[in-house]
């Protein structure tokens, strides 16, 4: 089999436009999930699987297929059937993999609950989909997700197990509480796997058999900085067939081990991290149940970890922690940097500091299960750090202008996906699938560039890009300027606005450990190297970015803040 990474046919843009196609040298998988899981089960039965350090568990394939198995059963024996919608809401714990994998063998769709939602987004998001059992942790931080399921359906109290009747959740009858304590109205996992015991396995075969792998098997909903969450719907199909083109962008085999600190209710965790081990039987390491530096350096270190994935503020998290250098990150060769853009000079750290000289970047987004473009192992250095890569087998790209026409190489435009990796839709939301999805060309929002080698640049969103006295302004490119500064350790760059240019330049700055600076360094910085235009009017020196559990930058946050905090007016006169 040709691996990406290594050589294999690229098609370069079409015709001078920004238009790419995947190679096709190999071919898709039809196969489901509980397929593929069961494929690799019976290649490295005795071979590590999964280490989930914070619970103590560690578990070879065979033994995790015979938990998945045990999980299975018990949905089973609870009435729960094909089709039917089990929500997941926990940190990352091995309950929510096992959970993961019991529901693919089912075909029940896993509908992935956001580990920070409250009330009215738990309450939108289960009758959306119409979950009907969920299966939750006790509490993890500030979240007691218990507590507020009972707040949400009080009825629990006087409730037999799977006979819920909730005015407020009218689709939900059993809520699988992780954990010894038992809580009125909820079953406990174990309690569920120990129902199971007389469900024979050949009963799970047969129910396997049946699926379909164009199936619906979950549920990720997305959300933005306006309106309610949308369910993308994702089918076995794929998302098996992204994990496999990942897994092979990294040259991944069963020789790997993947230190995954990334949450698992999120494309990042679930598709990018345990998919592509499961296509591959490479082992699974998770450090904890949220990302923690120290603990993700330590399970590099002892666990002794090839491949390691990241958003970038984990990257710099552990690069410039006080122990960095006490622990051994020679075992590491590559992994994935990813769910926002990269900083250039991160990305050399990473390389240079974490021998990672073989990381990958990739590009993607939930609707498209997620992967479109990812860089290989054997890509130039400044490729690796300058783009996103080429785009992935069977995908096809173009980026168009707002007329729809596609725009030449090197030229910005909004980058559509087509191919076996776009969503079915979002979940019982015609029009807001028929915004997205248009002639099967998935619209992501996203500004680009492609050059004439077919390497995709992210740029910007196209709702970021801000308009100053006419001037178009990309913040990316803003922000990849003031990251060479060398006391700026993360810096982030959007519009507010302005009476007389309708907008102006924001940069909120996290400078390094230790450092110091002003408004007027900064913006020295700046003079005779960008245009005058983009040299940001407002400057802020902040501890922290307000982040998404994903680690994705809020900026809207930002300049919601900024609007209030400078008293300016949203009208715009120019």
């Amino acid at each position: 089999m040709t691996m990406q990474g290594e050589s294999q046919p690229t098609i370069l843009p079409m015709g001078g436009l920004s238009h790419v196609r995947g190679e096709t040298s190999i071919p898709l998988s039809e196969q489901t999930v509980p397929e593929l899981l069961a494929q690799t089960v019976a290649r490295f039965a005795q071979r590590d699987a999964v280490t989930f350090r914070e619970q103590g568990v560690r578990w070879t394939w065979q033994q995790f297929a015979e938990a998945i198995d045990a999980l299975a059963a018990g949905l089973h024996a609870l009435g729960l059937v094909r089709g039917d919608r089990v929500g997941i809401w926990s940190p990352n714990r091995v309950e929510w993999v096992v959970t993961q994998f019991a529901t693919a063998r089912l075909g029940l769709v896993l509908v992935n609950i956001n580990p920070a939602y409250r009330l009215s987004e738990l309450e939108y998001a289960l009758n959306k989909v119409g979950v009907k059992a969920i299966v939750a942790a006790e509490a993890f931080k500030t979240s007691r997700y218990l507590e507020m399921l009972q707040a949400l359906a009080p009825e629990l109290a006087t409730s037999e197990p799977g006979a819920l009747q909730a005015a407020r959740l009218p689709s939900l009858r059993w809520v699988i509480r992780m954990g010894e304590g038992e809580t009125p109205g909820m079953i406990r996992y174990d309690d569920v796997v120990a129902r199971g015991a007389g469900v024979a396995r050949a009963t799970l075969d047969a129910i396997t058999a049946q699926l379909d792998r164009n199936d619906p098997i979950n549920v990720q909903f997305t959300s933005g900085t306006t309106g309610a969450p949308k369910g993308a719907t994702l089918t076995h199909r794929n998302i098996v067939n992204n994990a496999r083109f990942i897994a092979m962008a990294m040259r991944f085999t069963e020789q790997d081990k993947l230190c995954i600190p990334v949450p698992f209710y999120h494309c990042f965790g679930m598709v990018l991290a345990v998919l592509a081990c499961v296509s591959t039987g490479a082992a699974m390491v998770f450090p904890g149940e949220a990302f923690e530096p120290e603990a993700t350096m330590q399970a590099v270190s002892e666990e002794r970890c090839t491949a390691l994935h990241g958003v970038p503020t984990m990257f710099i998290a552990q690069l410039d922690h006080p122990r960095f250098g006490d622990y051994d990150f020679s075992s590491l060769r590559t992994g994935i940097m990813a769910g926002s853009p990269c900083p250039i000079e991160t990305m050399k750290r990473v390389v240079s500091q974490m021998h990672m000289s073989e990381v990958t970047i990739a590009y993607g987004m939930t609707e498209t299960s997620p992967v479109s473009f990812q860089s290989s192992t054997t890509d130039p250095l400044d490729k690796r750090t300058a783009t996103v890569g080429r785009i992935q087998p069977h995908l096809e790209v173009k980026l168009v202008d707002a007329t729809g026409a596609t725009v030449p190489v090197g030229e910005k435009g909004e980058l559509c996906t087509r191919g076996y990796s776009v969503m079915l839709g979002y979940w019982d939301d015609d029009a807001r699938t028929a915004e997205t999805i248009r002639d099967g060309w998935m619209h992501t929002g996203d500004l680009a560039t492609i050059d004439e080698e077919g390497y995709c640049n992210i740029v910007g969103r196209v709702k970021d890009m801000l308009i100053r006295g006419g001037e178009n302004i990309y913040p990316r490119e803003i922000e990849e300027f003031l990251f060479r500064h060398p006391k700026v350790q993360a810096v982030q760059v959007f519009g507010v606005p302005d009476q007389k240019y309708g907008e102006e330049v924001c940069a909120w700055i996290v400078l390094k450990p230790g450092e110091s600076a002003t408004e007027e360094e900064i913006r020295e910085f700046c003079r005779n190297q960008i245009a005058h235009y983009k040299i940001p009017r407002y400057i802020r020196f902040v501890n922290e970015m307000p982040l998404t559990v994903t680690g994705k930058v809020q900026k809207f946050v930002m300049r919601d803040q900024m609007v209030r905090d400078l008293n300016l007016s949203e009208s715009k006169t120019a």
